[in-house]
């Protein structure tokens, strides 16, 4: 008999986990990001493909290496972010994402995190690299979700080394 008790899904993880929108590698993305750590098990690939003129999504999609939180989030952060301008998809929260989502368990909420901190990765990527002219609203130094996806990642592989056979 398992001891494990289950998590407190909400309704539409569930809907998201058994049923992701947008999921899928993008050939022809503008770019793409990842966050997360195969060490820890959750690992987020963030594809945008972006009107240049307009500097807006035309299409969104992820690949996810985890659990339903990390799978739910990222679908629904692809759907949040829509047709939306750079500038707006910079603006979405992992909050938002866990709103949209019912909310997800609080041991959880770092999925919600490393799928937004891999969207700011994705977007931070294509105005240093595609676009090279970066706007004003994009902030200098990182923000909250990018770190807390560094440090993910950090501790992920502190604890591979250490457990290393």
């Amino acid at each position: 008999m398992s001891s494990r008790i289950p998590l407190p899904y909400a309704p539409r993880v569930l809907e998201l986990f058994r049923n992701p929108q947008n999921m899928g590698h993008m050939e022809d993305a503008t770019v793409a990001a990842t966050a997360g750590s195969p060490a820890c098990g959750d690992v987020i690939i963030i594809y945008l493909k972006i009107d240049d003129e307009t500097e807006s999504v035309i299409k969104s999609s992820f690949e996810s290496y985890g659990c339903a939180s990390n799978i739910a989030s990222a679908s629904q952060l692809t759907i949040l972010i829509g047709k939306l301008t750079l500038k707006e998809v910079w603006g979405i929260t992992w909050k938002q994402v866990s709103d949209k989502l019912g909310k997800l368990p609080k041991i959880k909420t770092h999925c919600g995190s490393l799928a937004v901190g891999g969207l700011r990765r994705a977007i931070r990527k294509y105005y240093s690299e595609v676009n090279k002219k970066k706007p004003d609203w994009l902030p200098e130094d990182i923000t909250k979700d990018e770190k807390h996806a560094l440090e993910e990642e950090a501790l992920a592989e502190k604890l591979k080394k250490k457990y290393v056979l």
